[in-house]
């Protein structure tokens, strides 16, 4: 085996173990070894000899090094600076070739070069670190190196994206700002393999924008992917950032499937239990025939492009702005459908309208904020009871009112002392309630109203954990929107479908009680 053929032998090992993600078993260890003893050996050997390195193995030294042959300071006679070029050409060249093939970062090599190091004294170098760390050294341009590589460039192009459109990014990855001021033609070439940027760059933007369609075809293209993660932390961004107050007085839940769930649990639905007797019987609970709730989740969505026209004139707004502000109008979908069963009062599970003099839910005089209407409120749904006829403790939680009554509000339940009949100063025994009741205010019962000058109610919900008034269930809990590639025939165009699941429950009517409210006057006329 010559010089050659045994470094190739070493590298063999090292990408084969390096492949399977291990380190050498006893026995490459020992061939690797002897390897290492061997082209010692021979390097040693023809530096004495003075004879040229085989083909591959490159011995040349630089002139003026310190590990000349034996020829000595001979060697360099007749010499001329052409051929000293082209040898110092050749080091150099082979060095950069041996350091990359066996994952030396350009730092050391690049020492390496400048410093005139040998060919024999690098291979050395190199040789000893992988012996002492007892490992294969990871090859530039192997699968997993350039992997990582990909995903670290497509991490910082997409905050780059969202950093360009003035989104926030917590953390940028690495790299993220470098990117930010370029263009959507740009980093499509970036992302492109390196046989196809100096092609790519000579195009136009409109033939880029047909291979660019083509790659959403394929699920390993990079500029796809760029798009869908930009796309993505848009929409957790925009979901995050909605305005939305139905969260506060509503539960959340999880449906697995579409298919209509029963919902088998009313406040105080289970009998009370019995005393049993010394060696007594204990007594099965009998459940009353009640007409019960029914959960079940609809699927609410848009579609959106990235049409030839936006990437041609770099339109970023359609993969990061649009897609935002699609989440935030989710949930405001959301919002606005839990504000219409509180303001249409639609029948609901037992076939009668959410608030009805049956369900002892409603005020029968509406009224505007004052304290004898709220203490009307709170003794109308602390007075609820189960279908057996038992006492429901439900503590108040929070209070809904449309905008134009929250000052009110907040003036009658943080106020020491309030005003008699008699103008003298009483304690105020909402003062109390201030940190136990939350006071939610919603522009949306305004609009579902018609606007200032209408009447607006306002409603008082209980406490969560003692009823259930309202659920919003997500599928296998998944609360924010979800996107697809869509593909469309004939359409000039790249498709994404934004979509997601949900469904919204009224499980216990004697959650809530609805004063009907007074006319706010609107300050414009």
């Amino acid at each position: 085996m010559n010089l050659k053929q045994m470094i190739l032998r070493q590298q063999e090992l090292l990408s084969l173990a390096r492949g399977e993600h291990r380190e050498f078993t006893a026995t490459e260890q020992t061939e690797f070894d002897n390897l290492t003893r061997q082209i010692a050996e021979a390097t040693a050997e023809q530096s004495q000899t003075g004879g040229q390195p085989e083909a591959g193995s490159s011995g040349t030294r630089a002139p003026g090094s310190d590990n000349q042959n034996s020829r000595g300071q001979d060697s360099n006679r007749g010499m001329t600076p052409e051929n000293n070029i082209a040898l110092e050409r050749s080091r150099c060249a082979e060095i950069t070739r041996m350091c990359r093939s066996l994952g030396v970062d350009d730092a050391t090599m690049e020492g390496y070069i400048s410093g005139g190091a040998s060919l024999d004294s690098v291979r050395e170098a190199v040789m000893n670190f992988m012996i002492e760390n007892n490992a294969p050294i990871p090859q530039r341009g192997s699968a997993d190196v350039t992997a990582a590589e990909e995903d670290k460039f497509r991490a910082a192009a997409s905050d780059a994206l969202l950093l360009r459109m003035g989104l926030t990014v917590e953390k940028p990855a690495e790299g993220a700002r470098d990117l930010r001021g370029m263009s959507l033609r740009d980093l499509y070439i970036e992302s492109s393999s390196a046989d196809n940027r100096g092609r790519f760059l000579r195009m136009s933007s409109d033939d880029l924008y047909d291979y660019a369609q083509r790659d959403f075809a394929n699920p390993t293209a990079a500029f796809p992917a760029i798009l869908d993660d930009a796309i993505n932390k848009s929409i957790k961004e925009g979901y995050n950032k909605a305005a939305a107050t139905f969260d506060a007085w509503t539960q959340e839940g999880s449906l697995k499937d579409f298919k209509k769930t029963d919902h088998y649990y009313l406040a105080g639905s289970a009998g009370e239990l019995l005393e049993v007797p010394e060696n007594g019987e204990l007594k099965a609970d009998s459940r009353t025939d009640t007409k019960l709730p029914q959960r079940q989740l609809k699927t609410y969505g848009r579609q959106f492009s990235l049409s030839r026209q936006a990437f041609i004139n770099d339109d970023i707004d359609l993969v990061t702005g649009l897609p935002s502000r699609y989440s935030k109008a989710a949930k405001k979908t959301i919002n606005k459908q839990c504000y219409q069963i509180l303001v249409n009062s639609p029948a609901i599970y037992d076939g009668v309208k959410l608030f009805d003099k049956q369900h002892g839910n409603i005020i029968t005089t509406g009224t505007g904020i004052t304290m004898e209407s709220v203490q009307a409120m709170m003794l109308a749904l602390q007075s609820q009871t189960d279908p057996e006829g038992e006492a429901i403790i439900i503590r108040p939680a929070t209070l809904i009112v449309p905008v134009g009554m929250a000052f009110e509000m907040y003036t009658l339940f943080n106020s020491t002392t309030i005003n008699t009949e008699g103008n003298t100063q009483a304690a105020n025994p909402l003062y109390r309630y201030a940190k136990s009741i939350d006071i939610v205010e919603d522009g949306t019962i305004n609009v579902l109203c018609g606007g200032l000058g209408n009447t607006m109610p306002w409603f008082l919900v209980g406490n969560k954990d003692d009823v259930d008034f309202m659920q919003v269930d997500y599928l296998n809990g998944n609360k924010v929107p979800i996107i697809r590639r869509s593909e469309q025939v004939g359409k000039l165009g790249i498709s994404w479908d934004i979509y997601l699941d949900w469904g919204i429950t009224v499980l216990d009517y004697r959650g809530v009680i609805k004063n009907p409210g007074k006319v706010i006057s609107n300050p414009i006329k």
